[in-house]
């Protein structure tokens, strides 16, 4: 059996990591929701805003019950690049399809984010929540390539 530290470290660094990302898709769907001219898509970039908000809180949760309390809430500076620069692409004409690109950008960065996470020893609970948002988030990325035609 590992060391029971261990894997509280491994967890802890983990959780982070993936809270950062989490922090960063939400001030990106946001900030994406507010630019969006289909308020059809608007809606649904609130709504993963909240969702989003809703997976970093769950994942503070669990720190939180393994008496981690200091946890960054910070987004991280390459996400905010990618932001800025879709922002510039959509005024300069891309309009909402520039936005939806950034936003699977954003996408491909979590899935890659949650995938290497699901590869290490993580205690079941932690891989149970872990592999559900993985798969929501999969599902949000394939909806903005798939049925708004966005090349990668």
């Amino acid at each position: 059996m590992s060391n029971p530290s261990a894997t509280l470290q491994v967890v802890e660094e983990t959780l982070q990591s993936l809270i950062e990302c989490l922090i960063d898709g939400q001030k990106g769907f946001q900030k994406i929701a507010e630019q969006l001219n289909d308020p059809t898509l608007k809606h649904y970039f609130n709504e993963e805003t909240l969702q989003r908000a809703e997976f970093h809180g769950d994942l503070e949760s669990v720190l939180h019950h393994e008496g981690i309390h200091d946890i960054n809430e910070s987004g991280t500076m390459k996400a905010s690049l990618r932001r800025v620069w879709g922002e510039f692409k959509a005024n300069l004409g891309g309009g909402d399809q520039s936005l939806l690109h950034t936003a699977t950008k954003d996408g491909d960065v979590a899935i890659k984010m949650y995938d290497e996470a699901l590869k290490k020893d993580l205690p079941l609970p932690v891989r149970q929540l872990l592999s559900t948002q993985a798969a929501h988030i999969q599902l949000f990325n394939e909806y903005i390539t798939t049925v708004h035609n966005i090349g990668k």
